[in-house]
């Protein structure tokens, strides 16, 4: 297979529709569809049911899709860190979700600074998916949260772990209580869910609101539009008008610095030293 087959059946299986996938890779409708199909001639499966109302993947489909996106992200990431090896200064890119772990963030970046030898640490704020950064080469390091985020084929260190506070607006009458439970703020009729976007930008099923960041969410919640579980160390974000809420029975989120296994790099490896040590 080339490359070039690869990045158009993606950017097909992704969107579920030609027209959309044309236009995000900036080609024609026409060619895109006799790439796809000579692609499914050559391996002998059909990789995509196609009707007139839509695009589903079959089980095939499925299959190439994650090794499709594993190949183009280990492409990315050979050539940028091929590029990054010739620079005269070196540095690190670290991803983490934005608004998430700020206190711990700022007291890594500062303690890291005062290190002998540090080079430039460049941030990466991601809306969703941090670990992705690191499977398609676009970050040396980040800061992910179990069980939210995976941390599979990377390598890790266990930072810190917290519980979980429901976000309500301070006028719902659950804002006042001294804890909660989940099953008493998964199904509030009045505020459903948020739902955060999963591998692909795909949502899953739901009545609570789209998010893509921090902002947005809390902004929706103090309009009464929808509540959220999140770690506790989100308190310092909160706007006026949110209450945050303890909730028992939540699963407890770990903090790891994650980092992709086949690293070499003595600046990350000093990062790490500083992020375990604080």
């Amino acid at each position: 297979m080339e490359t070039r087959e690869l990045r158009y059946f993606v950017a097909v299986a992704e969107e579920l529709h030609f027209g959309r996938a044309a236009q995000r890779l900036g080609i024609a409708q026409p060619p895109l569809s006799r790439t796809i199909t000579q692609l499914e001639r050559r391996l002998g499966v059909a990789l995509l049911e196609r009707t007139s109302r839509k695009v589903s993947l079959t089980e095939a489909g499925s299959v190439l899709l994650a090794e499709g996106r594993a190949i183009l992200g280990a492409l990315a990431a050979a050539e940028r860190r091929t590029r990054h090896a010739a620079t005269s200064q070196p540095s690190l890119v670290l991803a983490t979700k934005a608004g998430a772990s700020g206190e711990l963030l700022a007291k890594l970046l500062d303690a890291y600074a005062a290190e002998p030898g540090a080079v430039a640490v460049d941030l990466l704020l991601c809306e969703s998916q941090p670990q992705q950064t690191l499977h398609d080469g676009q970050a040396d390091v980040a800061l992910l949260h179990q069980p939210f985020d995976s941390t599979a084929e990377l390598d890790t260190e266990i930072l810190n772990a917290e519980g979980q506070v429901a976000i309500l607006p301070t006028s719902h009458p659950l804002a006042g209580r001294s804890h909660v439970r989940t099953a008493d703020v998964s199904s509030l009729p009045d505020l459903p869910l948020a739902r955060w976007p999963g591998p692909g930008g795909v949502y899953p099923e739901g009545p609570g609101a789209e998010v893509r960041n921090q902002t947005q969410l809390f902004q929706l919640i103090a309009l009464g539009r929808t509540t959220v579980v999140m770690p506790e160390s989100c308190r310092a974000n909160l706007l006026e008008g949110l209450a945050a809420v303890p909730v028992l029975d939540a699963p407890t989120v770990t903090t790891v610095i994650a980092w992709p296994p086949h690293s070499r790099s003595r600046a990350l490896a000093d990062l790490v030293r500083v992020a375990t040590r604080l």
